[in-house]
């Protein structure tokens, strides 16, 4: 039979442990480790795709990934740099969606 300490003892482990694992779940608003880094990946690759392109701005651009989606914004100098920015996001592995609402044409 346990004495009284050794049942207040394997409660306490119980408690922790369930604690514990709830801390460490993900919510539907907020990333786990993995996705933040994949998502961090995503945007490098992006970012970096815009430097290497001739046609594409990549101080004009800003790039935000949540969940394998992209955000372009900024403003770009004509509609063939849009679309070239949109292309170079589509390469990226991992891209999702790309939304681009937020990238306007400069005039």
């Amino acid at each position: 039979m346990q004495t009284r300490w050794q049942q207040l003892r394997d409660w306490g482990v119980v408690g922790l442990v369930a604690l514990i694992l709830v801390g460490c779940a993900t919510t539907p608003s907020r990333e786990s480790s993995g996705e933040l880094i994949d998502d961090t990946a995503i945007t490098a690759k992006v970012q970096s795709s815009f430097v290497a392109d001739p046609l594409v701005s990549a101080s004009a651009i800003s790039v935000a990934t949540t969940r394998g989606v992209v955000h372009l914004s900024g403003a770009v100098g004509n509609e063939q740099a849009r679309h070239r920015a949109i292309q170079l996001t589509q390469g990226v592995a991992g891209v999702k969606e790309i939304i681009v609402r937020n990238l306007i044409l400069q005039r």
